[in-house]
């Protein structure tokens, strides 16, 4: 794939860098992260009213459809911004989700109101002790004449607390896997929310015999569909983790010259030096990799598709835990405060390492997508 972006993707990401510049400065990101909200719906509908928020949702649904690079681009701004609002979680997973496994009349009904924001719809998958396992999911979908009932737990919901709509998997009588949409005010839903380690919202949302009708139902067995959409997810997820290498990075770089000792900027000193050329070498490895992950999300093969976007994970996921973890020595005891951005990129780098799959188990599957070769 050439990498060499076209005149409109490269406008994708002047404009969502501009837009986070201007209204999403580290102290308003603060004064959001410190809220009882955690996130700005004001935020949210503006990144919608520039169409940002569409930029997965195919031309023919109202989207801007601007394919995996276009999402790359777009999330590697998100990260540089350290971005609070759903954009992972609603514009691209559970978009994505609809899109492959919708019907037209599904689609018509959920994709435009989630391209300007004003719904917010997050993928309930996840569940504890499953990790990347998708036969581990123990949810379960009883159906009947009139519709179904779901029942089980999913753990970590990222968004959840925010969103009008769950999308939840489930395993159904015969083995297969279906997914459905579940209105967030249903009886029989109980949401627990927690803070990620980030500072970004998240629930676990516990399923106690909920009814829904027959056309809650989102395709058939949906195993395959949404292999493909957690893949994607993982893809933008890289990019964005590549935007908080950038942005952590620079800061860095920046400190060393202006941090002094001895009368010299610590940027000077041989070993520091040594250690900040290791933090480029593994942040240009980290480009490559994202790269890798977004070409590999254009291929019909899902094989390969699942081999490359691990090895990437796994790859990026080194280098997030040896840039942040460089960056905070190299700015001593302040590295680790809330007064400056380098403790909250290193805590979203942190994140990164444990959301779709760790890196441990991404390097697992990276290994068997070897040997099945």
């Amino acid at each position: 794939m050439d990498f060499s972006f076209n005149d409109e993707q490269q406008m994708l990401l002047d404009t969502t860098q501009r837009f986070l510049a201007s209204e999403y400065s580290f102290e308003r990101r603060q004064m959001l992260l410190e809220s009882d909200e955690g996130w700005s719906r004001e935020i949210w509908m503006q990144l919608g009213e520039l169409g940002l928020i569409a930029v997965d949702i195919p031309e023919a649904d109202g989207g801007i459809g601007a394919g995996p690079v276009g999402v790359m681009l777009v999330s590697q701004a998100v990260g540089q911004g350290l971005l609070l609002e759903p954009f992972l979680s609603s514009a691209i997973v559970a978009t994505q989700a609809i899109v492959q496994c919708g019907s037209d009349t599904q689609r018509a009904r959920w994709l435009p109101g989630m391209a300007t924001g004003e719904c917010i719809s997050v993928l309930a998958h996840d569940e504890a002790g499953a990790g990347l396992d998708v036969s581990r999911i123990q949810t379960r979908a009883t159906g009947s004449d009139t519709g179904w009932t779901l029942s089980g737990t999913k753990s970590v919901v990222y968004h959840a607390p925010m969103a009008n709509w769950y999308l939840i998997s489930a395993r159904l009588d015969d083995g297969s896997l279906g997914l459905f949409a579940v209105a967030a005010k249903t009886a029989g839903i109980s949401v627990r929310e927690m803070r990620t380690v980030d500072g970004q919202r998240a629930a676990d949302i516990a399923l106690d015999n909920v009814v829904l009708e027959s056309d809650a139902r989102l395709g058939g067995d949906v195993s395959d569909a949404l292999a493909l959409v957690i893949d994607r997810g993982t893809a933008a997820l890289c990019a964005e983790a590549f935007g908080v290498l950038d942005r952590i990075l620079k800061a860095t770089i920046e400190y060393s010259r202006s941090r002094k000792q001895f009368g010299m900027p610590i940027g000077s000193f041989q070993a520091l030096q040594h250690r900040m050329a290791d933090m480029l070498i593994q942040f240009e490895q980290a480009r490559s990799m994202m790269y890798l992950a977004t070409e590999s999300c254009a291929g019909a093969d899902a094989a390969m598709r699942r081999k490359s976007i691990s090895g990437a994970k796994a790859l990026i996921g080194q280098a997030a835990r040896f840039v942040g973890q460089q960056a905070v020595q190299l700015h001593g005891g302040m590295g680790m405060t809330d007064e400056l951005d380098i403790s909250h990129c290193f805590k979203r780098l942190l994140a990164f390492e444990l959301r779709f799959g760790t890196t441990d188990e991404h390097l697992s599957n990276y290994r068997l997508g070897l040997q099945g070769e």
